[in-house]
């Protein structure tokens, strides 16, 4: 096939410089999320994207966005099956689509939640690969199910392609055991591998890349704190290019506020609320997971932006709810500091990350004492500052990095495809 010669040619020729098509999909519990890539010449660059949301529902949305033009529409999708069929239509569109034939696209990147100690890196995906995303479903039961249906059929309609799949776990496996072991019975880390994992790798793996970039030093001299601000909250001191230290735990409930997660709680608020309501380990669970958060404090939205404005007429429990998320970061930013003996830049990103200037000013508020300095004018529009927000003389430099994990997975799904065999 000539999908095959071409694959084959990418692979074993490291000057091979066709260029190549490489697909990356985030598949959630009821959405898909997106993006084709060509790679040539070692650059890349953006053919289409797209997402499918509220799979299973009444009303399901579809949107793909490409370079010539758009389709949209609203209609019953029953599962991902059929979800990926609208996909597969739209990437083969006569007027709108970027390839011809799914034999065009040469490598599959997938994102995939939880690797557990097993894969701490992106791998090419087999059996055995599917086997350990299937194990690690009861850690994350809302991401790794629906990662492994998008696998498996994707797998049928590329199957000329090279599968790969990078983890957001992979990037915190450099943690060191006083960061990761949690201090109950050791027995339970031996049997049931209870511990720190960490979450949200790839954003934090790019972002502080890109930081490096930007600041015109190598990576492996920086003392990076990255804070992920969006539905779903993580940091992670990155020295000297290492995950030493992450927010997460072995599930993303654990460490900062978010939009309806709780973060860091005294554990036995779990035993009580069981004791004094009545519910269940399920139902507390849930409460923890989907009520929590910026929605539980507030009593109004988990959207940042909606609670901001409520703050502004005056409700008490929105404006709490903003001081809180503000302050746990804060917390944050002073542990990891101290955590790597120092810290040269922290980044923003993400949703509240990217576009929340004055969320960027309330977190580092009172921090100058490390020195800090903010300047507020180019807070307001980092992009016409190359992402640099802090004062030219400010000691840590602030930045303002958009993530990119598609990027992110097609830069690991061509480096695996050119070592597979």
């Amino acid at each position: 096939m000539i999908i095959q010669t071409i694959a084959e040619k990418f692979i074993r020729n490291e000057n091979f410089l066709c260029c190549v098509k490489i697909l990356v999909v985030n598949c959630g519990s009821t959405s898909i999320k997106y993006k084709v890539f060509s790679y040539e010449k070692g650059e890349f660059d953006l053919l289409c994207s797209g997402i499918v949301e509220r799979i299973g529902e009444e009303v399901s949305y579809f949107r793909y966005k490409s370079k010539r033009g758009r389709i949209e529409y609203e209609r019953k999708i029953k599962d991902h099956s059929e979800g990926f069929g609208h996909v597969l239509r739209a990437l083969t569109d006569p007027e709108k689509g970027v390839i011809e034939k799914p034999r065009e696209i040469v490598g599959v990147g997938h994102r995939v939640v939880h690797g557990g100690e097993e894969i701490v890196e992106p791998v090419v995906i087999d059996e055995k690969v599917e086997e350990v995303i299937e194990k690690y479903q009861v850690m994350a039961p809302l991401h790794n199910p629906a990662n492994l249906v998008g696998i498996r059929i994707l797998k049928e309609i590329f199957p000329d392609a090279v599968h790969v799949a990078v983890f957001d776990t992979a990037f915190h496996a450099t943690l060191p055991e006083e960061a990761y072991v949690y201090a109950i019975p050791y027995e339970y880390y031996e049997r049931y591998r209870i511990r720190r994992y960490g979450f949200h790798g790839t954003s934090h793996g790019y972002v502080a890349r890109k930081a490096a970039e930007i600041l015109g030093r190598p990576l492996e001299e920086l003392r990076i704190i990255t804070c992920h601000l969006g539905a779903g909250c993580s940091m992670a001191a990155v020295k000297y290019g290492k995950s030493i230290d992450t927010s997460m735990g072995l599930t993303p409930l654990e460490g900062l506020v978010m939009a309806t997660r709780c973060g860091d709680i005294d554990p036995s608020i779990v035993y009580f609320l069981v004791k004094w309501t009545g519910m269940s380990l399920d139902d507390v669970y849930k409460l923890l997971n989907e009520k929590s958060g910026l929605l539980g404090i507030s009593g109004i939205s988990k959207d940042l932006r909606l609670v901001k404005e409520a703050a502004a007429r005056g409700d008490r429990r929105a404006e709490l709810a903003i001081r809180i998320f503000a302050y746990r970061v804060k917390k944050y930013i002073g542990a990891y500091a101290a955590a790597m003996g120092g810290v040269d830049a922290i980044v923003f990103t993400a949703g509240i990350g990217e576009r929340a200037p004055w969320m960027r000013e309330l977190i580092l508020e009172g921090l100058e004492f490390l020195g800090i300095k903010i300047d507020t004018k180019k807070n307001q529009e980092p992009e016409k500052y190359g992402g640099v927000v802090s004062s030219d003389d400010s000691k840590i430099k602030i930045l303002v990095i958009p993530t990119d994990e598609e990027r992110a997975i097609a830069e690991e799904t061509v480096k695996r495809i050119r070592t597979s065999r």
